[in-house]
């Protein structure tokens, strides 16, 4: 019997990348994992994960670490909603990456997950670049197997799947426009078995794959009908008003803000308009070659649990954003008006303690300029933690340090101090839902 080839999946940390890698290793295929950057317990599940900043390699490095570990079919899950200083433009992680991997697989399988629809319809960079890779594809490779899945459900939550749990436990709907929008899924596994049934007909010797596959189930249901669907699974409340659609736009260049401070939120104004065009396609060929037969979204959502850990993590998600929208806030404000309007107040705190006025001003504004910076620390995605780490540290200095300076201020019939001690806490559950992954 032919041994199984190995499947090398770049993007093993995303969403589709991880769900792919878990079930084709547990099908008992050799998965080499690649990703900037993995968990703790992906790198656990991966025992072959390669951690590396990929996008900044050359074909020849490609091409050297695939041969290294022997890998045959090589899938690619890289890819980006909007353009960002973190995680680099579109154009460079579709095209420029696609066309380096192209060049580095010329005697193995290339497997790109792509996007449905047609270049009429592709109005976004991210679709437009999505789209000039796969004709980059059909150029230059020898063999391929573009997939295009729909709305991909896992079952880990990230991007989109985790705002459309988080819709779900909100008592309100999607404004008209975009619950009308055609959302056909996909099942993650689908995914798994069509790469499963590439690479097995690759070892028994087929090599001539050229295809372009729409990788969903039959028909498919609104926008709408999905949040539904899922609002009934995890018994969310019953929505009793339409989201305005000036507030999703609103919320929407809100999240592009926050995506230039590394943050991934799902909410962008890319992610809207691919939300009004919706997704569908046509899996009869897919299906036709496969004999794979798609999980329906109602089958797919069947195997997942509306466990309590599924209801915190919706109810969550979007609270996430205000916990840390909220820090950030707190301790930038209070910083720039302790060094502005609340200067001399602040000062006379450490007089009246008997320190000198000029040292009692120079620790004012040292400690203003402290919560300013603790505010920016949190602010952004890569140093958040160290910034609530940073203020959790502050806040028990100030509590501790306030008893001998002015124990006064804990007798204060607005509760001046007592009111840190949940702002403590609140640092400390951001930290706890810091994780995207």
């Amino acid at each position: 019997m032919t041994a199984p080839p190995t499947i090398a999946i770049f993007g093993a940390s995303g969403l589709i990348g991880e769900a792919t890698a878990r079930q084709l290793q547990a099908e008992g295929f050799r998965v080499l994992a690649l990703a900037r950057r993995f968990s703790p317990a992906q790198r656990a599940a991966f025992p072959n994960a390669v951690e590396a900043p990929l996008l900044a390699f050359s074909a020849g490095d490609l091409d050297q670490i695939l041969s290294a570990h022997g890998a045959e079919i090589v899938v690619n899950c890289i890819g980006v909603l909007q353009s960002s200083p973190q995680k680099g433009s579109a154009e460079d992680v579709h095209c420029g990456f696609a066309a380096r991997l192209v060049e580095a697989t010329q005697a193995r399988l290339l497997v790109q997950i792509s996007i449905p629809g047609s270049e009429t319809e592709d109005r976004t960079p991210f679709s437009a670049t999505k789209r000039a890779a796969e004709r980059l594809i059909h150029a230059r490779s020898p063999a391929f197997a573009i997939l295009r899945p729909g709305f991909v459900w896992a079952p880990s939550a990230y991007g989109g799947s985790a705002l459309m749990r988080a819709l779900a436990l909100l008592p309100a709907d999607l404004p008209a426009r975009e619950a009308a929008s055609p959302f056909a899924a996909t099942d993650a596994g689908d995914i798994a078995r069509t790469i499963g049934f590439l690479a097995r007909r690759w070892a028994g010797g087929e090599r001539d794959w050229r295809v372009t596959w729409d990788v969903m189930e039959r028909g498919g249901e609104s926008v709408g009908g999905v949040v539904s669907r899922l609002r009934r699974h995890m018994g969310g409340p019953k929505p009793w008003l339409r989201l305005p659609a000036a507030l999703m736009r609103l919320g929407a260049l809100a999240g592009d803000a926050a995506a230039r401070l590394g943050w991934s939120p799902p909410i962008r104004t890319t992610a809207l308009r691919e939300m009004r065009r919706g997704v569908q396609g046509d899996p009869g060929p897919w299906i036709s070659a496969t004999s794979i037969e798609p999980r329906a979204f109602a089958d797919a959502l069947a195997h997942t649990p509306a466990s309590v850990q599924e209801r915190w993590f919706a109810k969550l998600y979007l609270a996430k954003a205000l916990v840390i929208g909220t820090l950030a806030a707190f301790w930038l404000v209070s910083g720039l008006l302790a060094l502005t309007l609340a200067f001399d107040a602040a000062a006379a705190i450490l007089i009246q303690a008997g320190a000198p006025p000029l040292l009692a001003k120079a620790a004012t504004a040292a400690t203003s300029l402290l919560d300013i910076a603790i505010g920016g620390l949190i602010a952004i995605r890569r140093t958040c933690r160290l910034g609530l780490l940073a203020g959790m540290a502050v806040t028990l200095a100030y509590l501790l340090g306030s008893v001998p300076i002015a124990p006064h201020l804990w007798l204060d019939p607005i509760g001046a101090m007592v009111k840190t001690v949940p702002a403590l806490v609140l640092m400390l559950v951001a930290l706890l839902i810091l994780d995207e992954r």
